[in-house]
C-alpha cells in the first residue's frame, strides 16, 4: 500500500502563458519560485509557491486543445484555496478585475465558498475556514 502524506504539486497548462502567469502571480499572489523555457517543447514550466509551499507547475505548450468546461467532463473538476475571509478575498479579487460568483454554504458543511475562473476557465474556487 502506497503512503501518501501531501499533495506534492498541481500541474495546469495555459493556452496564453504571459497571461496565465501575470493572474497567478500578480492577480492570486502566488511567488515565483523559477521559470524554464525548455527549448526542445518550446514550453515554459513556471514553479509558484503560496505561503513558501510549492503548490503549482504552470506550463505553456504550443497549441494545447481547449479544456471542456461546460457540460462538465471526466478528470479535474476545480482547484479549491482556503481563505479565512471570504469577503476580504473577494474584495480582493473584484478590485484586481477578477470576477467571483455569488457568495454561497455548503449544505454539507455550512461552510461559505464561491468560484471564479483562471484565463482558461479552469474553476477556481475560495473556501472559508
Amino acid at each position: 500500500m502506497v503512503l501518501l502524506t501531501s499533495i506534492h504539486h498541481i500541474a495546469i497548462i495555459c493556452s496564453d502563458y504571459e497571461k496565465s502567469k501575470a493572474f497567478y502571480v500578480h492577480k492570486l499572489g502566488f511567488q515565483v519560485i523559477q521559470e524554464t523555457y525548455r527549448e526542445e517543447r518550446d514550453s515554459y514550466k513556471l514553479d509558484l509557491s503560496l505561503n513558501g509551499s510549492y503548490v503549482i507547475e504552470l506550463f505553456s505548450f504550443p497549441d494545447p486543445p481547449a479544456r471542456q468546461t461546460r457540460p462538465e467532463g471526466a478528470g479535474l473538476r476545480h482547484l479549491a484555496f482556503t481563505v479565512s475571509s471570504l469577503e476580504q478575498a473577494v474584495q480582493e479579487l473584484h478590485e484586481k478585475g477578477v470576477e467571483t460568483e455569488p457568495i454561497r454554504t455548503d449544505p454539507l458543511t455550512g461552510k461559505r465558498f464561491t468560484f471564479f475562473f483562471d484565463p482558461d476557465q479552469l474553476p477556481l474556487e475560495l473556501y472559508e475556514q
